[in-house]
């Protein structure tokens, strides 16, 4: 049954940048060219480049081509339906932190609510962070972050959300001081995924997985986001956040969340983010001391990606040539609770890595006589593995042992797959659309509460402390600090594979 929104005004900040043009109009077009708008649809995009409303338009339909080209969308715009969708794209110029051009942007906002009949309104910051307090301290001063009488008012703000938990806290005492919590949706648009939101589904919706799913059975948890690009052009902004906060603090430790959470009371957003909070609260806290034992950083070096040179990190235009921003981490998360105790999940993100791939691997546990296991290498005795494979190619997968037909016992792994695209006849829709389609509806369910932030932040900070306490000592004792090193198109360090071998390990490598 599809989910008609109400009448609404989206109002996209940023809406000349990279983010809009790439992601949010296109997911806007798929939405409406499925129907899911009512009429009186209006988007107003706001940034500081000057454009009209119709450079505005020439602008999203240029975004909208190079999108479908990007994701080989066979079916192209529809320049009839194109033509009419167009007319609901405004524009307005002005500054993020400047009274006079808020003025005149809430003049538009109401001009053209009264036009169109549309009482609703949903503020987009797609915006860099730093403008984040500005645009919502004068949406309220301008009396547009209060609901009106006849509509709801809703606030979508991207990630980075703050750079540890301190400035996470204090952004969230910002926003909670001119919005109320349930019109706050903190976005991360890995939750949006197929597979992602699958997870649940397929843990408590399946009779055969569910009671399986504890320490009796698993043995351990591997979850991989890895990306083959390196910093590119970015290098000025990935040197202030690294691995830790682009990726670690926000996509994978909502990926740990979803895999080890308990079921909820019922499929709604509170009863989901319940639990996600509580399982977030069992996540041991490292001592800062201690974060050496349980965490591995590094960078990458000069290698070849994909048969292509990439120049290492520490040579890349806007990096400090002593930086020790990490571009790789992997961390060994234990959670004390009932269902997981004992049963490590081993964590790793990086760049300029061998391919791009987002995967939990369950690893479940051998079977108590190994009658077989003369016919396998000792370092890699035989486990049962559930891969849930979130891209390149959204999929899951369960790997075991068979025998290979002949007259002698000669045992290899197979596999069970299942695919998104093959079993469904068509190719899941971008995260965007899911997220953006919930907001409007007023679903939360996928999106962060503020407590999750605060939690997930709360343990990462300490392991920045305790990175920072180890590089005050070296600088102390006159020594600097030089992270490991991984050449370009590789897996990692070595210090990652030794965190998993000294428990007997190992990573789960994706030949590209």
């Amino acid at each position: 049954m599809k989910r008609m929104t109400e009448p609404v005004l989206l109002v996209v900040f940023g809406a000349s940048g990279d983010l809009a043009k790439r992601k949010l109009i296109p997911a806007v077009y798929h939405l409406a060219a499925q129907n899911l708008f009512p009429a009186g649809f209006t988007l107003l995009g706001y940034a500081r480049t000057d454009y009209s409303d119709d450079a505005f338009r020439a602008l999203a339909e240029k975004g909208l081509r190079e999108h479908m080209n990007a994701e080989h969308d066979k079916d192209g715009i529809d320049e009839g339906f194109w033509t009419a969708f167009a007319q609901n794209l405004f524009y307005q110029t002005g500054q993020y932190d400047d009274p006079a051009s808020f003025q005149a942007l809430a003049q538009r906002i109401r001009t053209l609510q009264q036009e169109r009949q549309t009482p609703n309104l949903l503020f987009y910051l797609a915006t860099p962070p730093d403008v984040f307090e500005p645009i919502t301290a004068l949406l309220h001063e301008m009396q547009l972050a209060t609901p009106q009488e006849q509509g709801w008012t809703r606030l979508i703000i991207e990630k980075p959300f703050g750079r540890d938990l301190k400035s996470a806290e204090a952004l969230n005492e910002h926003l909670l001081r001119r919005f109320q919590e349930d019109q706050i949706y903190r976005i991360d648009h890995y939750l949006g995924k197929e597979t992602v939101q699958n997870i649940l589904v397929f843990r408590f919706g399946n009779g055969i997985f569910e009671p399986i799913w504890n320490r009796n059975y698993i043995d351990h948890v591997q979850i991989t986001v890895a990306e083959s690009l390196g910093v590119g052009d970015r290098g000025g902004y990935y040197d202030e956040s690294g691995a830790i906060r682009d990726m670690m603090q926000n996509h994978v430790m909502q990926l740990v969340a979803l895999t080890a959470m308990e079921p909820p009371v019922a499929f709604d957003a509170k009863a989901v983010r319940d639990q996600k909070v509580n399982v977030m609260h069992s996540i041991r806290r490292l001592d800062p001391s201690g974060v050496r034992d349980h965490v591995v950083r590094a960078q990458y070096e000069a290698g070849l990606v994909n048969g292509k040179p990439l120049r290492g990190y520490l040579e890349t235009q806007g990096i400090a040539p002593h930086s020790t921003t990490d571009t790789y981490v992997a961390w060994k998360l234990e959670i004390d609770n009932w269902r997981w105790k004992g049963v490590p999940f081993y964590l790793r993100t990086g760049k300029a890595m061998p391919t791009k791939l987002s995967e939990i691997n369950i690893i479940f546990r051998k079977p108590p006589l190994l009658l077989f296991e003369n016919l396998y290498d000792q370092f890699h005795l035989p486990s049962n593995v559930l891969t849930m494979r979130i891209q390149p190619d959204e999929s899951i997968v369960l790997s075991f042992d068979a025998k290979r037909p002949g007259p002698i016992v000669e045992v290899d792994p197979v596999e069970m797959s299942f695919n998104y695209s093959a079993s469904f006849g068509q190719k899941p829709a971008d995260a965007y659309e899911r997220l953006l389609l919930d907001a409007l509806l007023g679903d939360g369910t996928l999106f962060i509460r503020r407590d999750e932030i605060e939690v997930a932040w709360d343990r990462v900070t300490n392991l920045l402390l305790g990175w920072e306490t180890e590089q005050t000592a070296m600088r102390q004792a006159g020594k600097r600090l030089r992270l490991p090193q991984y050449p370009a198109g590789t897996w990692g360090p070595s210090e990652a594979d030794r965190l998993m071998a000294r428990d007997g390990r190992y990573w789960r490598n994706v030949k590209p």
